[in-house]
């Protein structure tokens, strides 16, 4: 049976010569959100929402490090 909000196991590979990773952190909710910063613009893009461990493991793999900015 096909779950419509089960996860695809694909990691791709973030595009990261223009961008910063980053890790957004809500103060209020807690919740943390993995994505990048356009240098150019400044815009924060969301890639993925990071609620587990598995989570954290499959960004850090698609941004190729572990060592990400917490912005809040």
């Amino acid at each position: 049976m096909n779950n419509p909000f089960r996860r695809k196991k694909e990691t791709k590979k973030l595009d990261l010569t223009n961008r910063t990773p980053q890790i957004r952190c809500s103060i209020c909710t807690g919740e943390q959100t993995g994505g990048y910063r356009d240098h150019a613009t400044g815009e924060f893009i969301e890639v993925m929402k990071l609620s587990s461990q598995e989570d954290f493991e499959e960004f850090f793999r698609m941004c190729g490090t572990d060592k990400v900015e917490r912005v809040y």
